[in-house]
């Protein structure tokens, strides 16, 4: 589309017919359902089911029900997959029935590639849990995978019919997948924690000195460096919330309690405090992020959670950057989501030789990724950066729009890079 502010930009392209399926997802989000998305895979968290296949809300089959009603399927070690012969291609409901003493996932695989078609986690056991997919021609096994103990795959069943109009399949990611993923970017968050702490030596090295126009012009840098590196929080434990946690409401935040950080030295430059005042909060800040610096080699990057975190960064910036809920002074909200997309897509890049092959969608979403940096650019000049109370209606449509279809676009990367057992 084309913009008289801006210029022309580029709207990214629909998938052709075929190329992706459309259904409604509800995505693992921290809680927060997102709607409709073009996806891979179609979730229903609560129930700890998911189903890889074309049954869409507005699709052809959305409304036709499986003939003859649901198939009963055993899960146990010694019967897994007994009650279901055959079938013909099409939706299919089945019942899944644990009559095993421990609680088991069940998977829907094609026993030829390891792609798997749907999936219930933690079955307890004597409970029954529904799962529902379109399948088409071929062959499939159910895989059977209780706690504690080895999986096991009944029969191969044979479902008749085109092979065509069946949903997608993905392969599984593994944790030996994620290993190498969880390492190389653990390298990379090493080489940032480095430039963290040289950044921040500067910031208060101008505060020590009064200069509070250095200051200011140090703080940016420095905390765009932290910003980047959004997909490791978690594993920073305490030093997070003594590096750059949200403290309070910007109102509040004259008589905030143990507020520290990136966002108290901020509050402190953009609203008068004086040097003296501002050097035990500078001082606290770089012990901070030089013991985050030197500790960072011993800890650990949980591979199973980097899926998730992929989504979580772009998620978080549009419930704390849009809003302001993070600003104390400087104006830069903007500036910080447009580091936090660099951190998303650094990870992504990692990921990717898993997703290529896994997730139809991706090309989308690199569509949109590059739209919401197109945007976000566009508001940055020289290393100024518009405030955020000063954007227009249409600025700030456009914005929501753009991170909001990106989200939703990176919620797959959540479920397809979340680590599954095999064995």
């Amino acid at each position: 589309m084309s913009d008289p502010d801006r210029g022309p930009v580029q709207e990214p392209a629909e998938p052709e017919a075929g190329s992706a399926t459309r259904v409604r997802a509800a995505w693992p989000t921290g809680g927060r359902r997102l709607g409709a998305a073009l996806a891979v895979v179609a979730v229903a968290v609560g129930a700890g089911v998911w189903a890889l296949g074309s049954l869409g809300d507005d699709g052809p089959d959305a409304k036709r029900p499986a003939a003859g009603g649901p198939t009963t399927v055993e899960v146990s070690t010694g019967a897994c997959g007994k009650g279901w012969s055959g079938a013909v291609a099409g939706p299919q409901v089945f019942a899944l029935r644990n009559t095993s003493s421990t609680a088991a996932e069940v998977d829907l695989k094609d026993p030829a590639t390891g792609a798997v078609h749907g999936e219930v986690e933690g079955l307890a056991p004597g409970t029954t849990r529904e799962l529902r997919v379109v399948l088409g021609g071929g062959s499939y096994a159910f895989t059977c995978l209780p706690d504690d103990a080895d999986a096991v795959t009944g029969p191969t069943v044979k479902v008749t019919g085109p092979r065509a109009g069946g949903g997608p399949a993905t392969v599984p990611v593994t944790q030996h997948d994620l290993i190498p993923v969880a390492l190389a970017h653990q390298r990379w968050i090493a080489a940032r924690t480095v430039e963290l702490a040289e950044r921040t030596d500067e910031l208060k090295r101008a505060v020590d000195d009064g200069d509070l126009g250095a200051a200011r012009s140090a703080w940016l840098p420095a905390h765009l460096v932290y910003e980047r590196m959004g997909a490791a929080y978690d594993a920073f434990g305490e030093a997070d919330g003594a590096i750059n946690g949200s403290g309070p409401a910007p109102a509040d935040a004259a008589s905030g309690q143990d507020f520290e950080g990136f966002h108290r030295v901020e509050y402190g430059l953009w609203h008068g405090e004086s040097a003296a005042s501002l050097r035990v909060h500078a001082d606290r800040l770089a012990q901070a992020v030089h013991a985050l610096r030197d500790s960072w080699p011993q800890e650990r990057l949980d591979p199973a959670q980097l899926g998730l975190r992929a989504h979580e960064i772009l998620e978080a910036t549009a419930r704390s950057e849009f809003t302001g809920r993070t600003d104390y002074g400087s104006g830069t909200s903007l500036a910080t989501a447009r580091a936090n997309l660099d951190g998303t897509r650094e990870l992504l890049t990692l990921l990717r030789p898993l997703l290529t092959t896994r997730y139809p969608g991706l090309p989308r979403l690199d569509a949109w990724l590059d739209r919401t940096q197109h945007t976000l650019d566009g508001f940055g000049h020289d290393g100024r950066w518009t405030p955020l109370d000063r954007l227009g209606r249409r600025d700030r449509q456009r914005l929501n729009s753009d991170i909001g279809q990106a989200v939703e676009l990176l919620a797959p990367v959540a479920t397809i890079c979340d680590a599954r057992r095999t064995t």
